[in-house]
């Protein structure tokens, strides 16, 4: 079905007419505009017979018709369609401090950074997510919101794909994006309150302690899947040859257990890329908050037709002139 979104807009077609009428009409300095240098000689009345001037005006005003039809949106509306939703509302909150370039993770069977892994899978579980809200927190020594909840999570998972470590600064500050998540989430439904932390360390940033940034979020029913990223062993080379570490020496389990626990969700340890898939998986699982499904209309803009016509007709005015010259000396 064609409507148009802003039909009011065709007010404003008369403005030209307006306009023409208010604006004093030009003249020449002392009512002449040109002096002939003897008096009493004036040069005879010609009358323009050339069909280049009504053009150009036609050209105009079809050019302004076409202008106000395009601001005025023209939209072809499809058919109601019915869009499945669960009614979870999920923020995915990912550390991206400096510690997330550790490569101990593996992706087609070669070494990667931890936030290389996180990037490639978390993307794919955000794609899983159809019918709920899903946003985005980066953090690193402050916290930011990257994408607030929305249904369109081809755009969480770009978004996601094209983030980059240190984004959000070198540090890890858990608490500040734990306290944005719950801000995000405290007015939507009790129960649909969801947020999946990633971190690989410590809390050594940021404004609000990850206690008080639980507290905060039980207070909003706000449930914290923690997820523990890095491998516990790890062998590197030094002029002393090689040796195994702990690369994960500085998670600190027992804060985000704790943080889990206290809001009703689950602690995870990621050790390697498919034990984070699996954990995704099992989050996936979550029983959804049942909400009846939206009927949408899907809308396609078509004002680009005619701003493309208008744009016709100020070439068309503008080349005018020049085709009437071109003509005019291939007849002398």
């Amino acid at each position: 079905m064609f409507e148009w979104g802003w039909p009011w807009l065709f007010a404003l077609l008369p403005l030209p007419l307006l306009v023409a009428w208010l604006l004093p009409r030009a003249h020449g300095w002392g009512g002449t505009l040109l002096r002939l240098p003897h008096p009493g000689l004036a040069l005879p009345a010609q009358r323009d017979i050339s069909p280049v001037a009504p053009m150009r005006r036609w050209l105009a005003l079809l050019g302004w018709l076409l202008l106000v039809a395009a601001a005025a949106r023209p939209q072809w509306l499809g058919p109601p369609e019915d869009v499945a939703r669960s009614g979870r509302d999920l923020m995915l909150a990912i550390d991206t401090s400096g510690s997330m370039s550790v490569e101990d993770m593996q992706l087609a069977n070669r070494a990667v950074p931890r936030f290389a892994a996180i990037q490639a899978i978390a993307s794919d579980f955000v794609q899983r997510r159809a019918g709920d809200r899903v946003g985005l927190i980066l953090f690193g020594s402050r916290a930011y919101l990257l994408v607030p909840l929305t249904f369109d999570l081809k755009t969480v998972g770009q978004q996601l794909l094209e983030s980059v470590i240190g984004l959000a600064g070198r540090e890890t500050a858990i608490g500040d994006a734990v306290a944005l998540a719950v801000k995000r989430l405290r007015d939507r439904p009790q129960q649909q309150r969801v947020l999946v932390l990633l971190t690989d360390g410590v809390n050594t940033a940021g404004e609000l302690s990850p206690q008080k940034a639980t507290e905060l979020a039980s207070a909003h029913h706000v449930r914290i899947y923690t997820i523990g990223v890095g491998a516990e062993r790890m062998r590197v080379d030094s002029l002393f040859g090689s040796r195994l570490v702990n690369p994960s020496q500085d998670l600190d389990e027992g804060m985000l257990t704790q943080m889990a626990q206290a809001t009703g969700g689950r602690y995870f340890r990621a050790r390697n890329s498919e034990e984070l898939a699996d954990i995704y998986r099992e989050i996936d699982k979550l029983e959804p908050a049942a909400e009846a499904s939206q009927s949408l209309r899907p809308v396609d803009e078509l004002y680009w037709l005619p701003l493309a016509a208008a744009l016709l007709c100020a070439v068309g005015a503008f080349a005018a002139p020049m085709v009437g010259g071109w003509r005019r000396l291939g007849e002398a």
